[in-house]
């Protein structure tokens, strides 16, 4: 038995299962899949014992890496990688796996024996106190635009925020069948956002669409629901604890800039605090009393 975790299996799918395409491993079919592993590895894929989960090539694969060696399943990453890594530099696609060689590589090292090279985080970046100043300027102006422009500059402010503190902002971007607001990094950490500017508070309804959304996307991806007019007690009740999305509403924002906090810092505590008591939404004033 190799020494390959259940979370292991998550990055694995991540790496070789196209996405929308659950059971396909990469271009294989079933006989290319069947020469892969004969060819590679001298290991007949097609054997029952690595069918127990199921007959996809998908769940073979997982089977396979978690009843083998160590050896023999990093030799099958190994050439899994190899073969990705030419089908896409031939597609000319870009990587859509956030860290997928260093998070492959550090998975490689640990079933090898060793330890996984651990990650340096970059201390968060202090933005510049002008800029700070600007960005509550910018904040309050945004309150007199009527509201379908006020939307769209509100987006906008956001990035230029997340971007001040060095967390990478990306504008809105719609997927298939859903619009995101926007994106940022957090240290490792990919985190989409909810921008919410309307007169009444955000309610459950809307809380578990969005966590709806995070939810589709990799393991690691996390949420940020941001809402100007902050949030209904009941719906925060309703949506429950244990959640991958934070809460953040207008004031947080204004004494985020107006007290020149850190918005890195201020985001880290936020969710230290969420898995701490799994509440998703806790005030900048009750994390930074004072």
């Amino acid at each position: 038995m190799s020494s390959i975790k259940t979370i292991d299996l998550l990055l694995v799918t991540d790496l070789f299962e196209p996405k929308g395409s659950a059971g396909y491993i990469l271009n294989f079919n079933d006989r290319t899949f069947a020469q892969f592993f004969a060819q590679e590895l001298h290991v007949d894929i097609d054997d029952p014992a690595y069918a127990k989960n199921g007959g996809s090539k998908g769940k073979r694969l997982r089977c396979f890496l978690q009843i083998t060696d160590d050896k023999t399943a990093v030799q099958t990453l190994r050439a899994l990688w190899d073969f990705r890594e030419a089908l896409r530099m031939r597609a000319r696609q870009e990587e859509d796996v956030p860290n997928a060689h260093a998070r492959l590589l550090d998975l490689i090292q640990r079933l090898e024996g060793g330890k996984p090279t651990p990650k340096p985080t970059p201390p968060p970046l202090a933005a510049d106190a002008v800029r700070v100043a600007q960005l509550r300027d910018e904040l309050i102006a945004l309150s007199k635009l009527d509201p379908q422009p006020r939307g769209y500059a509100f987006e906008k402010f956001l990035k230029a925020m997340f971007d001040a503190y060095g967390m990478d902002g990306r504008e809105p971007f719609r997927l298939r069948g859903e619009q995101i607001d926007g994106s940022f990094q957090l240290g490792s950490e990919t985190y989409l956002v909810e921008a919410k500017w309307q007169s009444s508070p955000i309610g459950v309804t809307d809380l578990h669409a969005f966590h709806g959304k995070v939810e589709t996307k990799a393991a690691w991806t996390r949420g940020l629901y941001i809402s100007q007019s902050s949030f209904s007690d009941d719906g925060i009740h309703a949506f429950g604890k244990g959640k991958r999305v934070v809460c953040m509403d207008g004031l947080d924002l204004y004494e985020t800039l107006n007290r020149g906090l850190s918005f890195t810092d201020v985001l880290t505590k936020k969710i230290r605090r969420a898995a701490e008591t799994g509440a998703p939404f806790v005030r900048v004033r009750d994390l930074f009393p004072g």
